[in-house]
C-alpha cells in the first residue's frame, strides 16, 4: 500500500470519527438544587386553644408553580435560572414548613394535614402569589408573597383572609444569594402567618 492510500484512509477515518462525535447528544449539565427552609421559631407563649387546625396543600399562581427559580430584570417579564433550581415546586416545599411553624406555636391541640381523617375545627388555605429574585433594584432582593385564608369548619364561615409580603436583600447577585434571601423572607412570613392564625382563631 503506497503512502497516498494510507493518507487517504487515515483522513477518511478521521472524518468518520469526527462525524460520530458530532452525532452524540450534548452533555447536559446537572443543575444546582436548593431548598426552601426556615429555622425553628423563637419560643413564644401563646394562649392554649382546644382546636384542631388542618393545613391544606399550598397552591401557587402561574409562573411560580414550578421548581424553576424565577427572577425579573424588567417589569412584567419573568425569567428562570438555567443552572439553578429548587428541589421541588416552592408550594410543595411550603406544606411541611407551615405545619411545623404552627405546631411550634403550641396554641392548637393539633395541627394536621387535610389528608388526615381526624375531625378538625379550622382549616388553613394558602396560595403562593410570588417568589422571585428582583434585579430591578440594587442590591437585588427576593420578594415573597403568601395569601392565607382561615376557615371555621364547624361554623362554615371564613374567619379571616390576609396577604403576607416580605422582601429581603440578597447578600450576593446570583442564584445562591437569592436562595439565602428567600429563606430569610420565608422565616418572616411564617412568623406573621402563625400570629395571624392564633389571633384569628381566638376570635371564633
Amino acid at each position: 500500500m503506497n503512502l497516498n492510500k494510507v493518507a487517504a484512509i487515515s483522513a477518511m477515518l478521521a472524518m468518520l470519527m469526527a462525524g460520530c462525535t458530532a452525532l452524540q447528544p450534548p452533555r447536559m449539565e446537572t443543575p444546582a438544587l436548593y431548598l426552601l427552609e426556615a429555622p425553628p421559631a423563637a419560643a413564644t407563649k401563646w394562649p392554649q386553644q382546644d382546636l384542631v387546625l388542618a393545613v391544606d396543600p399550598p397552591t401557587a399562581r402561574p409562573g411560580f408553580d414550578t421548581p424553576q427559580m424565577a427572577y425579573v430584570r424588567q417589569p412584567h417579564k419573568l425569567d428562570y435560572y438555567v443552572k439553578n433550581r429548587w428541589v421541588d415546586a416552592p408550594s410543595r416545599m411550603l406544606a411541611p414548613l407551615l405545619v411545623q411553624a404552627l405546631e411550634q406555636a403550641g396554641s392548637f391541640r393539633a395541627v394536621v394535614r387535610t389528608t388526615n381523617p381526624v375531625p378538625v375545627d379550622l382549616r388553613l388555605d394558602t396560595e403562593l402569589i410570588r417568589l422571585q429574585h428582583d434585579f430591578t433594584t440594587q442590591p437585588s432582593r427576593v420578594q415573597l408573597t403568601l395569601r392565607a385564608q382561615l376557615y371555621d369548619v364547624k361554623g362554615k364561615k371564613v374567619l379571616a383572609v390576609r396577604e403576607f409580603d416580605a422582601a429581603e436583600n440578597a447578600p450576593s447577585e446570583d442564584a445562591y444569594g437569592g436562595v439565602l434571601a428567600a429563606n430569610r423572607a420565608l422565616e418572616r412570613v411564617l412568623g406573621q402567618l402563625t400570629d395571624f392564625c392564633v389571633a384569628e382563631s381566638a376570635k371564633r
